[in-house]
């Protein structure tokens, strides 16, 4: 691992974008959201997963130069389509629009069908938040665990966020289906480390700490057993009955991930109820720690402290990986 300047990733970033044929503000907006995912520690869904996305554009499969489209307006809800559009920009757009929503009605919610794979989910909760709006979101995915009782992989990772304003630092939930998300997996086999507890099934049905395995498996072990496996499943249902997209077993009929469906859910007023905020937040920090001079954070509080040290000292990339950007 290595350590680069902000600026430098995301101009590489940019300069890729821009061959791919990529609108000037678009590519700006993508390369921008790539770079802040590894600055803020996300490396899975920053540099490591550009050469991906970079694939996925050769196969026609993200779409560069489209825009995404009003289809129907209900009340404070409206669907759009994303005409397989690059997903960060999609979703970009699509909180905006919650935003505006709930800034004009106290709440407001954007389902989107037919777009593609958002990076990091807390991007969105993030914007949210320094819009002075509390945002969930949620996409489905292609399979990745099997549900409760199961041994084939039918349901997606599907990631939730939960995301609050805080003048001290958002309060910014993101949390996969499964113990480990897949990209922290990765993160964990090209450190070649095993898992600190088990994330996951192995190609035998064995509960397992080694990545690699988990991942050829794709039998990710769901949050809180049963308990994840429902979440997973009731997200999916929640976002094809909105949308009117595509579910998780039709992105998995393809083999690849592409054409999935968002919502994204905006809620503000003007007094957030900073002080009983802090007030929860110093119960739960007030605690005791589990280790001697160990700090108890609440979700978002350590994505800021990386971004900070990254600001500080530079981003944090996968030498390997970098090059393999550099020669894009």
């Amino acid at each position: 691992m290595i350590r680069i300047p902000f600026e430098q990733l995301q101009q590489a970033f940019k300069s890729v974008l821009l061959q791919l044929n990529f609108p000037e503000e678009k590519a700006a907006l993508c390369a921008r959201i790539f770079a802040s995912n590894s600055r803020d520690g996300v490396h899975s869904h920053g540099l490591n997963r550009f050469p991906v996305f970079v694939q996925y554009v050769k196969e026609g499969l993200v779409q560069p130069a489209v825009e995404p489209a009003l289809q129907e307006r209900n009340g404070i809800l409206e669907t759009w389509n994303g005409h397989l559009g690059p997903g960060m920009y999609n979703a970009t757009l699509a909180m905006n629009r919650a935003i505006e929503l709930a800034k004009a009605n106290g709440i407001g919610g954007v389902v989107m069908q037919n777009t593609n794979h958002w990076m990091r989910g807390g991007t969105y909760g993030w914007q949210a938040a320094d819009a002075g709006c509390i945002g969930i979101c949620f996409t489905n995915a292609i399979a990745g665990m099997p549900a409760w009782g199961g041994t084939e992989p039918v349901l997606g990772n599907n990631p939730l966020v939960i995301a609050v304003p805080y003048e001290k630092g958002h309060i910014v939930l993101d949390m996969a289906m499964s113990q480990f998300s897949y990209g922290k997996m990765q993160e964990h086999e090209l450190k070649q480390e095993a898992l600190p507890v088990a994330g996951g099934y192995d190609t035998a049905g064995q509960l397992s700490t080694d990545p690699a395995a988990i991942r050829q498996s794709k039998r990710a072990l769901p949050i809180g057993f049963w308990k994840g496996s429902g979440l997973a499943l009731v997200l999916d249902v929640v976002l094809t009955a909105l949308s009117g997209g595509r579910s998780t077993a039709r992105i998995t009929a393809d083999k690849k991930e592409y054409g999935v469906s968002q919502c994204f859910i905006c809620l503000h007023r003007p007094d957030m109820h900073t002080a009983l905020v802090t007030e929860i937040l110093n119960n739960i920090q007030g605690s005791t720690p589990a280790s001697p001079g160990g700090h108890i954070s609440y979700p978002g509080e350590n994505t800021l402290k990386k971004r900070l040290r990254s600001e500080r000292e530079g981003v944090l990339v996968n030498e390997d990986i970098w090059k393999q950007v550099q020669q894009l």
